[in-house]
């Protein structure tokens, strides 16, 4: 339920009540009785609890599966029998 800053006009008492969206505005004063309680406009604020909100949910630990199979020797890879051997990069 949110709560909601209410501030009477006549007297300047301000209070914070906790209400329901459904609920009717609050219009007699605690204070002074006047029909002149106001519902203020302030600034909303939320929180977002559980998980999967924040960018650290998602990363987990490294994956050494990924690392195992990229290889960082430049040697190419092994080709078939029946391939063409490549041109090598070495004068002879």
């Amino acid at each position: 339920m949110p709560i909601y800053a209410y501030k009477c006009d006549a007297c300047g008492h301000a209070k914070d009540v906790l209400q329901k969206m459904s609920d009717p505005l609050l219009t007699d004063c605690p204070a002074c009785g006047q029909a002149t309680f106001k519902k203020q406009l302030t600034a909303s604020g939320f929180q977002l609890k559980g998980t999967g909100w924040y960018a650290t949910d998602f990363k987990g630990s490294p994956n050494t599966s990924s690392t195992a199979t990229s290889s960082t020797s430049s040697a190419p890879a092994a080709a078939c029998a029946s391939c063409p051997a490549a041109p090598s990069s070495e004068s002879a």
